[in-house]
């Protein structure tokens, strides 16, 4: 299994030479995968924009929203014009497009859009997204740059659509935070979906959590779990900062679970902005 890190671009206060710093650290120390993941109304760099950062100061690691909002950017013509542009400014085959719907109603408050169309969104753009990417068409072909064999896509959310989603439109599917005990139901209904769209081969899987390491470990993720996943109500934010590692035994434990579960890659997200944290991770992972 692959293991990424997340960036820190929901971490508040977080500048942009750590965001660049916290790049460089995560490819040296031979991490799969740089991640972001996606608000609106929070003080956070916009996920696009903080994976173009880490595209000028990286050559190799992958660049991943796990995952963009989609639905809060309304054009998918735009979100794939976006997707081949960062690919291209990195090189080729390094961009990956994680996309979901979310939950949270002041993003979709503040962007005047009604939360019960954002399904029937994704449904049409993921089509839309593929059909640019394939050139299939005399317009879709004009959307560019390209560059080898271009994003790959990885489709979140899990209810039933989402999986069929996937298993239509994606490359695989990516678990958003709901720990490696529920990825085995998780997997097995990608399965069935994957199977019943008559697609060969099996599904690219990801998972996200979360990490804190350190002296502070504790605090820090007290402090961003319960500022970021306010929303979800206490007794989600106290089961979030619980299931996230604060030593190397706790990071070495979620890896194997993961591991056993065949997932093909976990990516980790910061609750500090201190570069430190990557070497922290990268050593307690053993990479």
């Amino acid at each position: 299994m692959e293991l990424g890190i997340g960036l820190p671009n929901t971490v508040p206060g977080t500048t942009g030479d750590q965001l660049t710093d916290w790049a460089r650290a995560a490819e040296e120390a031979g991490f799969s995968s740089l991640g972001t993941i996606d608000r609106i109304v929070f003080p956070n760099y916009e996920p696009v924009v903080a994976l173009s950062a880490a595209a000028a100061v990286t050559e190799r690691i992958k660049l991943v929203t796990d995952v963009m909002l989609g639905p809060l950017r309304q054009n998918p013509a735009m979100v794939a014009k976006q997707f081949l542009s960062l690919d291209s400014l990195a090189g080729g085959e390094r961009a990956v497009l994680g996309i979901g719907i979310g939950g949270r109603e002041d993003d979709y408050a503040i962007s005047g859009i009604d939360m019960s169309t954002r399904g029937k969104w994704l449904d049409d753009a993921l089509a839309r997204i593929r059909d640019i990417w394939n050139a299939d068409g005399e317009l879709e072909a004009k959307v560019g740059p390209r560059i080898g064999k271009g994003p790959s896509l990885m489709v979140g959310g899990a209810v039933d659509a989402a999986f069929e989603r996937a298993a239509k439109y994606g490359d695989g599917w990516t678990q958003g935070g709901s720990g490696p005990s529920q990825f085995g139901s998780d997997l097995s209904n990608l399965d069935d979906a994957w199977k019943k769209a008559g697609r060969e081969g099996q599904p690219r899987t990801l998972a996200l959590g979360y990490f804190s390491l350190g002296p502070d470990a504790q605090a820090n993720v007290e402090s961003y779990v319960g500022d970021y996943y306010a929303w979800l109500g206490e007794d989600a934010v106290q089961g979030i900062a619980a299931g996230a590692p604060k030593d190397a035994d706790s990071v070495k434990a979620l890896v194997k679970a993961y591991e056993e579960w065949n997932c093909d890659e976990l990516i980790l997200f910061p609750a500090s902005s201190d570069p430190a944290q990557v070497t922290l991770l990268a050593e307690a992972a053993g990479l």
